[in-house]
């Protein structure tokens, strides 16, 4: 039985990744950061941990849980918006941000791509188009843009590093989804959108190491 993992499974594209996958046989393993969100996470026979990816400590008492997994699929879902204004951030919105989408992956990604690696599975983070510099038009969501860059960077210094270990390391654009960030005239659904994800994770090989993709595997330009 394959195991996938899933941080950040609350809500939107991480709970309906954690749905299809178990549809499909597969053993979850998934996170959320309160404890009701556990419960009903385990009550869809997930296997679920309570973790806060903004504490060190959170994230090494996940590592201390996991010791030992083989992880076939892993995505790292977590992540915020912060402001809606484009106005001159608050050290409160940076951190927010920041820590949720950037260190957060710098901790965790060491934690998770061994596993990955190990079982020659494959990683994903969850990021943005609006990360991308090359297929930039606008400069709304300039904190969020800055932030889902560096997790790209971050990404690709994890697909350098466990690429050649076994570990086939992708940045996804998710499209623009119906959820609580997206808002309901997004052009996709969360399960076209974790379906798409799904698929592309899938069919991808060693190739697609260090890639920057569409939901539906089309490249994105960095």
């Amino acid at each position: 039985m394959p195991t996938a993992l899933i941080i950040g499974a609350s809500r939107g594209i991480g709970r309906e990744l954690v749905r299809q996958y178990l549809a499909d046989g597969w053993r979850v393993i998934a996170t959320a950061r309160k404890s009701d969100d556990c419960a009903a996470l385990g009550a869809m026979g997930v296997h679920p941990y309570q973790l806060d990816v903004t504490s060190a400590d959170s994230i090494a008492a996940l590592g201390w849980n996991l010791d030992g997994e083989l992880l076939d699929a892993a995505f790292l879902n977590a992540g915020v918006y912060g402001p809606r204004h484009d106005g001159f951030p608050t050290q409160a919105d940076f951190d927010s941000v920041m820590h949720t989408n950037v260190l957060a992956a710098l901790r965790l990604l060491p934690v998770i791509a061994p596993m990955v690696a190990e079982a020659r599975g494959k990683l994903a983070v969850i990021s943005s188009r609006m990360a991308s510099m090359d297929a930039r038009s606008s400069a709304s969501g300039t904190l969020y843009r800055a932030s889902k860059a560096a997790l790209n960077s971050v990404l690709v210094d994890t697909s350098i590093k466990f690429g050649p270990k076994g570990a086939t390391c992708v940045a996804f654009h998710p499209g623009w989804v119906q959820t609580e960030m997206g808002g309901p005239s997004a052009d996709i659904t969360v399960e076209q959108s974790a379906a798409g994800l799904r698929a592309t994770l899938a069919g991808i090989d060693a190739a697609a190491n260090g890639a920057f993709l569409n939901y539906d595997g089309t490249p994105i330009p960095w």
